[in-house]
């Protein structure tokens, strides 16, 4: 009897310490919502000119960059995602995390007002993100921290514009491949064209020439970009194995350069009706139309991937499976 009424005793006071723990929860999101607004407001005051920026290149570079308009919301969504075991987790302020708000934000205006040689977009990016990770690390602790480190990664990597000086390390082998690539699928559907470096000649039946060239927006680099962004999500929310995962999103290097080569195999055969169709607006424009295929394509991949693997029939009642 008075083991009983011990158990009952220490399992009363449990069931008391999680209801308060709960009501302190609660307490706690009210607080929370108020001070992230406040600390929200802060941090766009403190980077608007790295945030207006990024959002100009989305605006005016939409087939290059406008992908990154959409990755805060994929990020929250990968927040979602994680809200049960956030929610388990009690947070914890660490002040720890003030040392990579100092060095962020220091970091930051010395990219930004600094010597000319180190104002560089991804720099300041890099450092918003630091500021971004020890503000979460002040407020929710280390292991709320440890829970939010992919989506802040996501979210740094992919949520704002490569620079040219950075995209130039893969550029060029880029614009090989799809100068090849074009030149030998534009041979296989009966053309008359002539590689020159990264310039493609096209003949017309009356024997005119027009050259196409494969300048680095060409190149598919950006396209890359927005795959890779693309594959990661879908890896992270679609797919239960890590190989599938890592699978996934190797494939978007591929996927891109090949949608890429179809996409300069367009642009070399209406050069053939009109030579306006392959620069301007209109290039960008079958740079868009292409995506909507590509999409389809990669999704494919996806269903692939997925059926590879047989999963095991859930077991009957009886233990043995159906």
């Amino acid at each position: 009897m008075v083991d009983q009424e011990l158990n009952m005793s220490s399992e009363a006071v449990e069931i008391s310490d999680q209801a308060e723990s709960v009501r302190v929860s609660d307490a706690d999101r009210q607080q929370l919502l108020l001070g992230g607004l406040l600390v929200g407001a802060c941090f766009v005051f403190l980077f608007w000119n790295f945030l207006r920026a990024q959002f100009n290149f989305a605006i005016h570079q939409q087939a290059d960059w406008g992908h990154t308009l959409i990755i805060p919301f994929i990020t929250g969504y990968f927040v979602y995602l994680k809200r049960e075991t956030l929610l388990k987790v009690p947070f914890r302020t660490n002040w720890l995390g003030l040392l990579p708000i100092i060095v962020g934000a220091g970091a930051y205006f010395f990219f930004w007002l600094g010597p000319d040689a180190f104002m560089h977009h991804n720099l300041q990016g890099a450092a918003v993100a630091l500021t971004l990770f020890g503000i979460v690390l002040t407020f929710f602790g280390t292991r709320a921290t440890g829970h939010l480190l992919f989506p802040l990664a996501y979210l740094a990597v992919f949520g704002q514009r490569i620079s040219d000086r950075l995209m130039g390390l893969v550029t060029n082998e880029m614009q090989d491949i799809a100068a090849i690539g074009s030149y030998y699928v534009l041979i296989l559907l009966g053309f008359t064209v002539e590689k020159l470096g990264n310039v493609l000649v096209v003949v017309d039946q009356a024997g005119v020439e027009n050259p196409l060239n494969i300048a680095e927006a060409c190149s598919g680099m950006r396209m890359l970009m927005a795959f890779l962004a693309l594959g990661v999500f879908i890896a992270y929310t679609g797919l239960s194995r890590l190989w599938q995962q890592v699978a996934l999103v190797l494939l978007a290097v591929p996927t891109a350069i090949f949608v890429n080569i179809l996409r300069v195999v367009t642009l070399a055969w209406l050069s053939l009706y009109d030579t306006d169709f392959a620069a301007g607006d209109f290039h960008h424009f079958i740079g868009l139309v292409w995506l909507v295929p590509a999409l389809f394509i990669y999704l494919g991949l996806v269903w692939v991937l997925r059926n590879l693997v047989i999963e095991p029939d859930a077991p009957t009642a009886g233990g043995t499976p159906s």
